[in-house]
């Protein structure tokens, strides 16, 4: 089962390091990420700019509206996702746990979601959308 892994910092925290702290973080985080790439485990790995760089886009007043800054106002900020894949919820939360960026550097909390596959779903769609469409 594939999972989607939300890793959360606080804002400021990279700031305050060190150019040597920040890139032990660094190459720990990207050894791990190396090890669960190898064992079939890390699927995909996005890193994000700063929540600064964000837009939101949302439905107002019958138009699109953009928004400045990302949608939720948090402590923490979003700082990437990595999709895992993992026998279930108890195996993706062991391999979070490894993950030195959580325990090693306390960078943040890391939140932890089941994909759903649409395979079937999106199948069925275009089925339905192909009978529509004139011969």
């Amino acid at each position: 089962m594939k999972y989607l892994c939300l890793g959360y910092l606080e804002p400021g925290k990279f700031e305050g390091m060190t150019d040597a702290e920040r890139n032990a973080v660094f190459d720990d985080c990207f050894e791990h990420n190396d090890h669960l790439r190898a064992n079939g485990h890390l699927l995909a790995e996005v890193p994000l700019q700063s929540p600064q760089t964000a837009v939101t886009v949302h439905w107002k007043n019958g138009k699109i509206a953009t928004t400045d800054g990302p949608y939720a106002e948090t402590k923490e900020q979003l700082g990437g996702l990595q999709i895992l894949e993992a026998r279930d919820l108890n195996h993706a939360i062991q391999l979070v746990s490894q993950l030195p960026g959580l325990f090693k550097y306390g960078l943040g909390p890391i939140e932890i979601r089941p994909m759903v596959d649409l395979t079937e779903i999106v199948k069925q769609s275009e089925q339905r959308r192909q009978k529509d469409i004139p011969q």
